[in-house]
């Protein structure tokens, strides 16, 4: 896909997109760790991490969903046609992302509607998979953005 975004009125419901795959590594979660300031030992420890129930370190559940969106932009679906992120309706994290894993992500659209403030704008509320090499889902969610619309009736 190109980089030109797609407006609201190229949105149904029921839609489907897919992603490409991105390796998380180490090198990942040590900058997410310095950007953000958690240097959590599950994360970031080796010899920490060996000694919980995942036995090895994780990557941070919210660099899954940075992740996540990053892919997205990749695609350009989105690509100067988002407005605003509005919320996180639900998320879960449901296994971890180790170093080495391979991520996708699945992006489903669940409702569809023009602003009622702003017909120039719109709401679209998605629901995100991110899957591993394997074809698990490790997190899931329901999110909104607005997006501009491309008429204004």
């Amino acid at each position: 896909m190109s980089k030109a975004g797609l407006f609201l009125e190229d949105f149904e419901v029921g839609q489907v997109f897919e992603t490409k795959q991105r390796t998380i590594s180490e090198e990942d979660v040590a900058q997410f760790a310095e950007l953000t300031g958690d240097h959590n030992p599950l994360h970031t420890d080796a010899e920490f991490a060996a000694s919980t129930v995942y036995g090895q370190p994780i990557a941070h559940g919210l660099l899954g969903l940075s992740v996540l969106v990053g892919l997205f932009e990749d695609e350009g679906i989105f690509h100067g046609t988002a407005l605003a992120f509005l919320g996180i309706e639900q998320w879960s994290f449901r296994a971890p992302i180790f170093f080495g894993d391979r991520v996708r992500a699945r992006m489903t659209i669940d409702g569809v509607r023009r602003s009622e403030s702003d017909p120039r704008r719109g709401i679209v509320t998605r629901r995100y998979e991110l899957l591993d090499q394997r074809d698990k889902v490790v997190q899931d969610g329901v999110t909104t953005v607005m997006v501009r619309a491309r008429e204004s009736s």
